[in-house]
């Protein structure tokens, strides 16, 4: 740890001229009480730890070696869409999707909310790199923070320290991210455990390269690496240099013939991303390994493939509904420690607890209030959202090519997102034109990994629409222009939806581990050795094609139904479409789309 008066220039670890004088900027306008240069190094860990454990934020985890339970404030336990801003010069570019402010006003306003935010804190400034440091072209960033806890949470996020010091040499470009949990500290004012203000920003500034975020603590709201930089900032990067940031999961699968795939899947947050990134698969012979569980960021090779690559070096993953059954490999990388887990329950014996953690609930937790919680009391013992923080490294099921600096080829890529109708377990799509228009119209139920309200359907095209740092018409054109690169081998694209139920209420497929038998499948038409019927929407495996051996629990006669396509479903689908396509504005909607909305509308009137 490395630390500075204002005035101390001499230990600073970079002579980037541009970090420096930033760096004496921001700290005249925030006023710290001192300013630490993070080193990324264990006792840097264990010093920042004993600050958080101190100030009554961390509470050791007896059962977990060097893992920390943490609570927020109840007004802060997830990300806040509706103060989330992309300040693009021309509010035209960002588009219908996003909140958008002048970045001069935006610029103005939250200065003064900057102003002295940082007084009796320490300011902590962390050098990091999105993807591995060997990268044909590594993406750096550079975060002003005033929180103990995002500190420690970027140290297994990202790579950073000292090894990122040491190559950001003078000219180098990264990203500057701001972040102030927005409380100052008076003379002799006591701290509080969770410090974060009512008023919240995270504004983007996608033509300086730039991310301000105030008042908030908790997760993307504060790791600026994440969605901020990973998605929003880099899906624009990935537009001007003619390549994808996604939030995808990675993943790779060996047959029992040797064969080997690598997949990428977009969904919303909190619909089973993570657990299929670590799938178990219930089918003898196959192995799924980790390459990345929630960003992808995809480039073409020499070879003309799409190749993609894990920028994160942590899983920051939601902790209900995971457990043993559900997502063994995330509870095997929990128990090796090493973590942060905030807003889930703790037990009396200093372990973690969350709702579909264990069959059993125990008799007494504290819940993620910090009060006393039985299974008689009202209210969940864990936030919907909380969330457990764990270096990727420790994961038994990762894959050796996580940390490959050129990526792995992709083969197919899936959209998916939580229906109770229409959408069928599986769809292939005809083309790569015919894929983005169904990745473009993808939907989901909300849950609560955004502040707001859970269960209504909107649409979340490719998984993206609270993280795109530019227009969703722009975004579309993109995706469609691949296409016309010559002698790229474009990978096929799938739609998935594990989340149908019958009309009882009850769901068409168990999931997790058994999901195997839907990307069998998939690969196998790939490899050309699996049949499929023409349906108005795509292709969809016919009767007998899933290999169902071992299905449990009744599932199997539900197949049937978790494949149908019901064309009267998807009449009523097309008026949602046309809605959601009517708010692109203007020109900005590319063609093909509207192309490919009124064959699929003329193919449904052929077949009802």
């Amino acid at each position: 740890m490395i630390e500075q008066s204002s005035l101390a220039t001499d230990v600073v670890p970079t002579c980037h001229a541009t970090i420096l004088t930033w760096v004496a900027e921001i700290a005249a306008l925030t006023a710290p009480a001192q300013i630490v240069y993070c080193d990324g190094s264990r006792a840097e860990w264990d010093r920042l730890a004993g600050i958080l454990v101190d100030k009554g934020t961390f509470v050791p985890l007896e059962k977990k070696p060097n893992s920390f339970w943490c609570i927020s404030d109840p007004d802060d336990v997830a990300r806040v869409e509706d103060r989330t801003f992309i300040c693009s010069e021309s509010e035209s570019d960002a588009g219908p999707t996003n909140n958008w402010v002048d970045p001069v006003d935006m610029r103005t306003v939250m200065t003064e909310h900057y102003r002295g935010a940082m007084a009796g804190r320490t300011m902590y400034v962390i050098a990091f790199c999105m993807g591995p440091f060997n990268a044909e072209d590594p993406k750096f960033g550079v975060q002003i923070t005033d929180s103990e806890y995002v500190a420690t949470s970027m140290r297994i996020m990202t790579r950073s320290g000292a090894p990122v010091w040491e190559k950001l040499t003078t000219g180098t470009e990264f990203v500057k991210c701001l972040h102030s949990v927005g409380m100052p500290l008076g003379d002799g004012q006591a701290d509080v455990a969770w410090p974060c203000d009512r008023t919240k920003y995270i504004a983007h500034f996608p033509d300086a390269r730039t991310i301000w975020s105030y008042g908030s603590g908790y997760g993307g709201n504060a790791l600026l690496g994440k969605k901020c930089f990973a998605l929003r900032i880099a899906s624009v990067l990935g537009r001007d240099e003619g390549w994808l940031a996604e939030h995808m999961l990675i993943l790779k699968l060996t047959s029992p013939q040797g064969r080997m795939h690598y997949i990428a899947a977009a969904f919303p947050s909190a619909c089973g991303k993570t657990n299929l990134a670590m799938l178990e698969p219930t089918l003898p012979g196959w192995k799924a390994e980790t390459v990345g569980d929630d960003i992808a960021w995809m480039r073409f090779g020499a070879d003309g493939r799409l190749y993609a690559m894990n920028p994160e070096a942590g899983f920051f993953g939601v902790a209900p509904g995971t457990g043993a059954a559900t997502n063994p490999n995330a509870i095997a990388t929990l128990d090796r420690g090493n973590s942060i887990f905030t807003n889930t329950a703790r037990t009396a014996d200093g372990d973690i607890w969350w709702e579909g953690l264990t069959d059993e609930t125990p008799a007494h937790l504290i819940d993620w209030h910090g009060d006393d919680w039985t299974p008689a009391s009202k209210t969940t013992a864990a936030h919907p959202n909380s969330r457990y923080c764990t270096p990727i490294e420790q994961c038994p099921s990762v894959a050796p090519e996580w940390d490959d600096p050129a990526g792995v080829p992709i083969s197919a890529i899936f959209f998916g997102g939580r229906r109770a109708s229409t959408i069928p377990l599986i769809t292939e799509s005809f083309d790569w034109a015919h894929g983005v228009f169904t990745a473009s119209t993808l939907s989901s139920e909300t849950t609560a990994a955004a502040a707001g309200a859970v269960g209504v359907v909107r649409r979340d095209p490719m998984a993206m629409r609270p993280f795109l740092g530019y227009h969703v018409g722009d975004y579309f054109a993109h995706w469609l222009s691949l296409a016309d690169r010559e002698g790229m081998r474009l990978p096929k694209i799938f739609q998935v939806n594990w989340f149908r139920r019958s009309a009882d209420g009850k769901f068409l497929w168990p999931g997790f581990g058994d999901n195997i038998r839907v990307l069998k499948w998939a690969l196998d038409r790939l490899d050309g050795t699996a049949d499929a019927i023409e349906t108005p929407i795509g292709f969809v495996p016919p009767e007998g094609a899933l290999d169902l051996r071992g299905l449990a629990g009744g599932y199997r006669d539900l197949v049937t139904d978790a494949l149908a396509v019901h064309t009267d479903e998807w009449v009523r689908e097309m008026a949602s479409i046309d809605d959601w396509y009517a708010t692109i504005a203007g020109d900005r909607l590319p063609e093909a789309l509207r192309e490919q909305l009124a064959a699929l509308k003329k193919r449904l009137a052929e077949a009802h």
